[in-house]
């Protein structure tokens, strides 16, 4: 392969980039839940013809290490590909994160070839795929509890929806019409991947397009491995814990290896998998390494397959991090995927002292709200929300990030590995029977230090109708951890304000059939202090 122009590599750099961002704008505004139309919880991405990660737009970091684990899955699915072609899948045991998340791999030929030269790949976060509660977070203890199972198949076959399948699908859902409207979404944001790819092969020759999306793939490693080489040698080791219910935490455990331009994360010693939701596969734990990677080797290397190739990850069969079927994994993609970060930072401050944060909330603190809604003369005349349809909601709740060694932390902000945003109040009233009564920062609750942690917030959900509410969260009975001497963020907390005024701490994983004036009132955990309060005071 001759060598790479400069210009050029920067261009198709962009180019690239370019095309997973406009496939994720198209998601966007053509979806129909407030979960991807308002908190964007979703990621696109362009990949090369044997399935290895070209480009990524800036979606979700727990999307990251699992996406590629998708099209493998859906490249072994295939025998042959055909021009517009669509395989989905959720299956977390074959090579989807958890079952809300539903993944689409579309192949993309360009020029003259009969094979696939890309791929193009979107996971999109859908609030209800069946299970045992409305949001398909529920407290469950086996896989077939959360939701619908969808094996890698196609959808669409050569340009030709297999109706059969789609209706099977919505058939096993709270909210169908918002599942169809999301799905086709996705469509939507493929057949817009596909389109750029092709013209830029048109345009510049299916060649050089190919040629420098290894050429990406080749400077990201090479810059990638630089920056490695830069680090201190040495194993470092951590540990954290995660909160598992009324039982005994589970003990995550990390050693991180730098050695020369390589670093590796072993898990041995993590505990077992859990009875619980918070299991997490493989690829979870694995993006969960490359983003902290990512985010510690300066964020102008271009995240692709060449990025992540230095950084290998292993962790014990069966454990709490690399779980085994049939245990459940709702909550090891938003709860644990935010402790094994903690866990490698709390590892890797000892090789980057002044690089590495504080803990941020170490939570999403995830929300899912579901039932019917009332029976009301002005939504069935305009045929938006017919009276009596269901409804599911789901949301991922910010709060304070760690503070580090140049500053305080963001107050009221999603940290790692959930980029998301809050959901507009006015989005929510709505589109669903409840009514946001509070919203603001939760004062004093960051860590103090020489430098503060961020604040956390208050969210307060009136329900109007009778609703299951399911709460999903963790870092409720110890904070965040501070840094240098600074003090833990304080921990969150959920309290259910019953209609007659008594309030009620809930624990940290609970679902309620609640009735209508039930008040939920969320305080999400304010990030780590970095630096010892004494410190601050004498600057």
């Amino acid at each position: 392969m001759p060598d790479a122009d400069p210009i050029l590599l920067e261009l198709y750099r962009h180019r690239f980039e370019g095309v997973a961002d406009e496939m994720g704008v198209t998601l966007r505004r053509t979806s129909h839940s407030p979960n991807i139309k308002e908190r964007l919880d979703f990621s696109c991405a362009v990949f090369d013809r044997g399935g290895a990660l070209v480009a990524q737009a800036a979606h979700i970091p727990v999307h990251l290490g699992a996406m590629p684990a998708s099209v493998d899955a859906a490249r072994a699915a295939v025998d042959a590909w055909a021009e517009g072609d669509v395989v989905i899948l959720n299956d977390p045991y074959a090579g989807g994160t958890h079952l809300p998340d539903v993944t689409m791999v579309s192949p993309v030929f360009v020029g003259t070839a009969d094979a696939p030269s890309f791929f193009v790949a979107s996971r999109a976060h859908h609030a209800d795929v069946g299970g045992m509660t409305p949001g398909s977070l529920p407290l469950a203890t086996e896989l077939v509890q959360e939701g619908t199972i969808i094996p890698p198949v196609k959808l669409v076959d050569g340009g030709t929806r297999n109706d059969a399948l789609l209706q099977t699908l919505l058939r096993n859902v709270r909210t169908p019409e918002e599942r169809r409207g999301d799905l086709a979404a996705q469509r939507a944001a493929h057949t817009v991947g596909t389109e750029r790819l092709q013209a830029l092969a048109e345009a510049h020759g299916a060649n050089e397009v190919t040629t420098y999306a290894r050429h990406l793939q080749a400077y990201s490693e090479r810059r990638t491995r630089a920056a490695l080489s830069d680090w201190p040698a040495g194993t470092y080791a951590f540990a954290d814990d995660v909160e598992v219910g009324d039982a005994d935490p589970a003990t995550i455990r990390v050693a991180a290896t730098v050695q020369g331009d390589t670093i590796t994360f072993d898990f041995d010693g993590t505990g077992d998998a859990v009875d619980g939701n918070l299991n997490a596969v493989l690829p979870i734990t694995k993006s969960a390494c490359y983003y902290v990677v990512q985010g510690l080797t300066r964020g102008d290397i271009p995240g692709n397959a060449g990025s992540l190739a230095p950084v290998s990850v292993t962790a014990p069969e069966g454990c709490l991090v690399n779980a085994e079927a049939p245990h459940a994994v709702a909550g090891g993609n938003v709860e644990t995927s935010q402790r094994i970060v903690d866990t490698v930072l709390g590892a890797l401050a000892q090789a980057l002292p002044d690089r590495v944060p504080a803990a941020g909330q170490g939570t999403m603190n995830n929300l899912t709200l579901g039932g019917t809604r009332p029976e009301r003369t002005e939504d069935v005349a305009s045929g938006l929300r017919p009276g009596g349809s269901p409804f599911a909601y789901y949301e991922t709740i910010g709060g304070g990030m760690g503070a580090h060694a140049d500053g305080d932390g963001l107050s009221g902000v999603h940290v790692h590995m959930t980029n998301t945003l809050n959901t507009p109040v006015e989005a929510l009233e709505q589109t669903y029977p409840f009514r946001i009564v509070a919203y603001r920062l939760r004062p004093g609750s960051g860590g103090a230090g020489r430098f503060r942690g961020g604040d956390g917030l208050v969210r307060v959900y009136e329900l109007l109708v009778p609703t299951t509410a399911t709460m999903l969260s963790t870092r409720r009975n110890r904070g965040p951890w501070g840094r240098n001497g600074g003090k833990p963020g304080a921990p969150g907390r959920t309290v259910l304000i019953h209609p007659d005024g008594r309030e009620e701490e809930l624990p940290a994983h609970v679902s309620r059939t609640l009735p209508a004036g039930s008040r939920v009132r969320v305080e999400t955990p304010g990030g780590g202090g970095f630096g010892t309060p004494a410190d601050k005071n004498a600057s």
